[in-house]
């Protein structure tokens, strides 16, 4: 029988003297050597993680980024200054969560940027650099299989402000253009790439700068625009090595204003990625197996429910975790489901309820489950 294989979305918790480094660097402060070396022993180390908790497909834990969007900064030409903050709606009838997650050190080095000018790619040796490291931690792991994520061009346009292109179209378009390059650059080093794209269902409910754009075209088209311009950045681009990561948002809150997983789907099966992460695990998503059932899946696309929550302490059962997994291997079978977390458990430095230990736990416990699949 195929084996039912596992990864998880990106980010890993990081140590915390790597944290001190980071928020020092994005504070224009510290030694960038100290700070690369402390990346590469990270990577290293979480790796190897990974690799011991029996994960099949495994990523650099995003050790070396200071978060999974505003890392763009560093990359962009044409972005700079301090963009406000986005609020999110669900978190209004629960103000006391917004301050504990958002209003400490981690939130204040969230950091996005303005858009100021028009938008170019300058992380050709960030990103090499990433690869490399990446690539010598799989060496010595004896591990041949990974991804890295990526911003994709609705994750960044939504989180940074358009100051300077004439509408959200051509901002759009350039994001898109500009990202191609580091895009091109995962994939053509053997790696799979992962596109991070929580702006599709987080939309409905998060006060992005740009929520007239959403008011205007309605959900569904504004997701539809940015599937295009991940297409437009993956032209060329072998779509069976890429990845694409719906989320609702990786935070505690009552989530009561998700839109639907239904609702967004289709539109995002239409587009090229072959490869669809979305939750599954929490609460507020488990139930969503039974749309997906209901819903024709292309033949080339390969699952990848969250069955494991980023958001608790408490470490899935591995039989929970086999149980879960087995509703997608109904629908599509066991070679096109692959096992995944709900989100990453670092999504910017400082964030993450769960450890290092438990996210360890919660890794193993999911490889356990899908060998359950497998007998």
């Amino acid at each position: 029988m195929t084996s039912v294989r596992t990864t998880h979305v990106g980010s890993l918790p990081r140590p915390e003297s790597l944290v001190r480094l980071m928020y020092d660097h994005q504070e224009g402060r510290g030694d960038p050597a100290e700070l690369e070396a402390a990346v590469g022993d990270a990577v290293h180390d979480v790796v190897a993680m990974q690799h011991t908790a029996g994960i099949d497909v495994v990523s650099d834990g995003e050790m070396g980024k200071p978060g999974f969007v505003n890392y763009v900064r560093e990359r962009l030409g044409g972005f700079g200054g301090q963009a406000p903050p986005w609020s999110i709606d669900d978190l209004d009838a629960a103000p006391e969560l917004a301050v504990a997650q958002y209003g400490g050190e981690a939130g204040a080095h969230i950091m996005p940027a303005n858009c100021e000018g028009a938008v170019t790619y300058e992380g050709a040796a960030a990103v090499a650099r990433d690869i490399e490291t990446l690539k010598l931690a799989l060496d010595k792991t004896g591990h041949d299989e990974a991804f890295v994520p990526a911003a994709s061009p609705g994750c960044i346009a939504t989180g940074s402000p358009n100051l300077h292109y004439p509408d959200y179209d051509s901002y759009l378009d350039a994001l898109a253009d500009a990202m191609a390059h580091e895009y091109r650059a995962i994939v053509d080093a053997g790696l799979l790439l992962q596109l991070d794209c929580p702006d599709i269902p987080m939309a409905g409910h998060t006060a992005f700068w740009c929520r007239d754009e959403v008011s205007r075209r309605g959900l569904v088209g504004f997701a539809e625009r940015h599937v295009a311009a991940i297409d437009r950045a993956l032209e060329g681009i072998d779509p069976s090595r890429v990845r694409l990561h719906l989320c609702w948002g990786n935070y505690e809150g009552p989530h009561h204003l998700d839109a639907p997983l239904a609702e967004l789907l289709p539109t995002v099966l239409a587009g090229r990625p072959t490869m669809i992460s979305f939750e599954a695990a929490n609460p507020r998503h488990e139930h969503e197996w039974e749309d997906v059932r209901d819903l024709p899946v292309p033949d080339d696309v390969v699952l990848m429910p969250g069955v494991v929550d980023t958001l608790n302490n408490i470490v899935e059962h591995p039989r929970l975790i086999a149980q879960r997994l087995q509703r997608y291997v109904d629908v599509v079978g066991p070679d096109r489901v692959i096992g995944s977390t709900d989100c990453g458990f670092g999504t910017f430095v400082g964030f993450g309820r769960v450890g290092a230990q438990v996210a360890q736990m919660k890794l193993r416990a999911m490889a356990e489950g899908a060998a359950l699949v497998r007998a």
